[in-house]
Parts: structure tokens; C-alpha cells; sequence
């Protein structure tokens, strides 16, 4: 790693109406090295790389490249200064084709004539190299979201930037895609390229970070050499104490059966799909990108037309063809996309909270306000959201709040089956190990819980059971005292 510094940014300071998301934060990036920037949801991280990227100015501080003092006031300013961003929510244009969005405001041609052929010709090549199994030509909407992720940072690479910050680049992608995606990260470090990577996944620092800075509540806390540092002292940094009793799970469902799926089909991706859940169980769904998982759990939820098979909700068959069908029968589903699939995002959090229990507070058009703010005051408390207010628009919090918000808003409707699908994504350890606490009380409560995930870890430590999918059947069930990574993978890759 060399030691030249390549970015400087010095005491940098930003303020929103209520909160100063930044105060005399410091950070500074080598030619070459991988440093991780770490800290709860909140705690400012992608503050500063949206100060860096152009898209928020600052209000104090400065910022150097190569030692020569820059202003950065535009995305056009950080992209001239060889600084390229994959962001955690794609920004992706999901009408146009892979080329066209790998190649967008850099379209090849002259004057108004685009040269398409040259674009999908130029656009394969890169993906090629960078061992992307993805057509150029694909219009976007149709890949998954895990090669979605994979033309982002295609597009990133593909500018040559100096800079390149990645914001949890492996969170939707496979374990294949996250090797492939590390050896391009090696390659481009080879070549002075200084790679800022934001993770909540402690397990990817030690493989391929250098170093890591922390930052907890608008501040800079400090910076640790990898190799010289240990998972527990940054979680200490990052939440400002020792956490203890991360995963936390009391083991005691009943013999009731509170949901059977019996053959459940969807098309091509749900085929005879049989399960049963108990009271009080927390059962994991396990399984490979493409493995089905959501699809099937969608189907109860009655998200899909062309759904086959018997449903059974306390030994009652049920009917179900819709979202509305599903929570009268007590079903409540937190998917995986939190901006495309649940929020509202240019609503606050009130809204975003109550919009499935309206009629709590409203009757014959008359608005219980003190209700309604009970309700999300309520949920704000349980999840630990960080907000100045229940009026902040919910677009502006940080993806982990979000996410937040969306399992607030279920647990509203008091369900009596809680389906999370990918519940912690995105969210630091702090959060999970809140969520893990609150799923741990919902199963005491009697509230059975269906967790898909891609984390084997919580898989593992949260499961009573766990179904393992692929090619969109179920390949077998574990119990929790034989549940291990290879007994899971060795379902899962058949």
C-alpha cells in the first residue's frame, strides 16, 4: 500500500434543519489502500460521501486531492476531480439498457447521434473483463437486483476514477459476485486506485480492508490498522460501549401450527413449495440469489396473479389474492426493497408509520391526531429510529432508520405472522442487535416470524428452523441444534 494521500478532508462540518449530521469530521484516503469508513446508521458516513460526491456542499471544512486544495460544489465538480460513488440505493435508469446506463452523459457518438451498437460493443467488453455474466443489451428493469449492483459498479469502474467510494456494494450480491467483486477491488488498487468502503459486514474488513475509520453521531472517532484491531473494539467505537448478547433468542415454540403452505406454486419461480410454521417460531429461509425465497413468500402475501396451493392460518384455509387479504388474516410482510416495494419517500415518518392502521385513528373522516402521533411515537421508541421529529420527510433519513420505519410500520398491524425479508440489510450492528432483541420478543409474545436472509450468521443464531431453497423448491429443513453454515450450503447449491 502506498503511503501518498490522496484525499484529505478536514474538518467538515453540515447541518440540516434540526440535526448537524457533520461536525469537524476528518478523513483522509491513501493511493492504493482500501479504508473502510464505519458507524451506526446515523452516525454521518453517508453525509460525508455526499459532501465528497457533489451532491451536499459543506458548511466548514476543506478538502484536498493529491495535496491541491478542490471545491466541490456539483457531481459534474467530483467527477472532473476523478471521484466516481456507488451509493447503496441504485441510481440506475431502469427503462434503458445495461450499455445505455453504464454509458449515461457519456454516450458515444456526435451531436445528437448516439452510436448504440458502439456503446453495447464498448459496455460488454468491460463487463467481460470484470467477469460479469450480465448482456450489455439487457434493458435494466429485467435483471435482478444482484446484477443491478453488478452494473453499478461496473459503471463506476468504467470512469477510471482515482476515488472510487462503494456504500454497501456486497448487500444484494452473491457469495461468487463478492469474490469477483474483491478481485476487481485488488486490481484496481494495484493501479493507485483508493477505494472508501462503507460495510456493516465486520467478516469482509479483515479480508479486504486496510484500514478503518469510525464515526459515531456526526463525528470523527478514530482510525485503526486493520490487522491491529479486532471486531469487538470497533463495535465498541462505533456504538460508544460494549455490546454484549448480539444475537438473542429464547428457544421455545409450541407444537401449534399457526401457518401450512401445502404446494405452492407461482410459474417458473415457486415450484410445490410446502412448509409449516409454529406459534412463537422464528423459521429462516435460506438459499441462493435467485433461490426463490421471495417469490414464494410474495405469493402468500397475495402479490402475485398466478399463484397455486392451499394456505392454511390456524387450520382454516384461507383465501387469499391480495395484500389486503393477507393482513386481515394477520400476515404482515417487510420486503426486501425498502424504497422500491414499501416507503413513501417524499412522506414523513408519521405517514410512512401509519399508513396501514388508518382506520386506529381516523372514523367517518375525523383525524385522532393524538392517536395517530401515540402510534408512531410508539414504534420510533421501539426501533431506535434516529429522527429529529415524526414530521422529518423519510426520504432524508439514512437507509438503517428506513428500514426501521418499515418494520415499525408492520408490527402496527399486530400480526400474528411477520414475514422480514432481508431484515437487517443494510443496518449496522447496533440496529441488528436491537431488531434481534425485538424479533426475540415478538416470538415470546407469540408472534411467529418467516426471516429470509442472506447472512448465514443470523440464519444460524435466530432460527428455530430453517427451510433451504433453490430453483424455487424447497430442498430440505434443518433444525436449530444441526443448523451450520455447510449444512445449509450443502442444500442450497444443489
Amino acid at each position: 500500500m502506498a503511503d501518498n494521500i490522496l484525499l484529505r478532508m478536514k474538518n467538515i462540518s453540515k447541518s440540516f434543519p434540526g440535526v448537524k449530521a457533520l461536525d469537524k469530521v476528518n478523513f483522509e484516503l491513501k493511493a492504493g489502500e482500501v479504508h473502510a469508513l464505519l458507524g451506526e446508521n446515523g452516525a454521518g458516513k453517508s453525509t460525508l460521501i455526499k459532501v465528497l460526491g457533489g451532491i451536499y456542499s459543506l458548511d466548514e471544512g476543506e478538502i484536498e486531492i493529491e495535496g491541491k486544495k478542490v471545491s466541490i460544489e456539483s457531481v459534474h465538480d467530483a467527477s472532473k476531480n476523478n471521484i466516481a460513488i456507488i451509493h447503496q440505493e441504485l441510481v440506475l435508469v431502469p427503462y434503458m439498457s445495461v450499455a445505455e446506463n453504464i454509458y449515461l452523459g457519456r454516450e458515444s457518438g456526435k451531436g445528437f447521434s448516439v452510436n448504440i451498437s458502439k456503446m453495447e460493443k464498448d459496455a460488454g467488453k468491460i463487463l467481460d473483463d470484470l467477469g460479469m455474466d450480465i448482456d450489455s443489451r439487457e434493458l435494466v428493469m429485467n435483471l435482478p437486483i444482484a446484477k443491478q449492483q453488478m452494473v453499478e459498479i461496473t459503471k463506476a469502474v468504467s470512469v477510471n476514477a482515482k476515488i472510487l467510494v462503494m456504500d454497501e456494494p456486497t448487500s444484494s450480491i452473491s457469495d461468487r459476485e463478492v469474490e469477483n467483486l474483491f478481485k476487481i477491488m485488488r486490481d484496481l488498487t494495484k493501479k493507485g486506485v483508493g477505494i472508501i468502503y462503507i460495510s456493516h459486514k465486520m467478516s469482509e474488513l479483515e479480508e479486504i480492508c486496510d484500514r478503518v475509520s469510525v464515526m459515531r453521531d456526526g463525528e470523527y472517532v478514530g482510525t485503526k490498522v486493520v490487522k491491529e484491531t479486532d471486531k469487538d473494539e470497533l463495535i465498541s467505537m462505533m456504538v460508544g460501549r460494549t455490546l454484549t448478547n448480539y444475537y438473542v433468542r429464547d428457544f421455545m415454540p409450541t407444537k401449534d401450527v399457526v401457518l401450512k403452505v401445502e404446494n405452492l406454486k407461482d410459474g417458473d419461480k415457486v415450484k410445490n413449495v410446502s412448509f409449516e410454521l409454529r406459534k412463537g417460531e422464528i423459521i429462516g429461509f435460506a438459499g441462493l440469489v435467485g433461490a426463490g425465497r421471495s417469490e414464494a413468500m410474495q405469493a402468500i402475501f397475495g402479490l402475485s396473479k398466478d399463484v397455486v396451493g392451499d394456505i392454511y392460518i390456524e387450520g382454516k384455509k384461507v383465501g387469499i389474492k391480495n395484500p389486503k387479504d393477507a393482513i386481515k388474516n394477520g400476515l404482515a410482510l417487510v420486503p426486501e426493497s425498502r424504497k422500491e416495494q414499501g416507503l413513501y419517500l417524499l412522506q414523513d415518518i408519521k405517514y410512512n408509520t401509519t399508513i396501514e392502521v388508518l382506520d386506529e385513528f381516523i372514523k367517518n373522516l375525523n383525524v385522532n391526531s393524538k392517536k395517530e402521533t401515540e402510534i408512531t411515537q410508539k414504534y420510533i421508541d421501539m426501533m431506535a429510529t434516529k429522527t429529529p421529529s415524526q414530521e422529518q420527510v423519510i426520504g432524508n433519513l439514512s437507509g438503517g432508520n428506513q428500514q426501521k420505519v418499515m418494520i415499525g410500520r408492520w408490527l402496527a398491524t399486530n400480526p400474528k405472522i411477520l414475514i422480514l425479508d432481508e431484515p437487517t440489510r443494510g443496518i449496522d450492528v447496533g440496529a441488528k442487535s436491537e431488531i434481534y432483541k425485538i424479533m426475540n420478543e415478538l416470538v415470546k409474545n407469540g408472534v411467529s416470524i418467516i426471516m429470509i436472509s442472506s447472512e448465514l450468521p443470523e440464519i444460524i443464531n435466530m432460527s428455530d428452523r430453517v427451510y433451504v431453497m433453490a430453483a424455487g423448491m424447497i430442498r430440505g429443513c434443518i433444525d436449530h441444534k444441526e443448523i451450520s453454515q455447510e449444512s445449509i450450503m450443502a442444500l442450497a447449491a444443489i
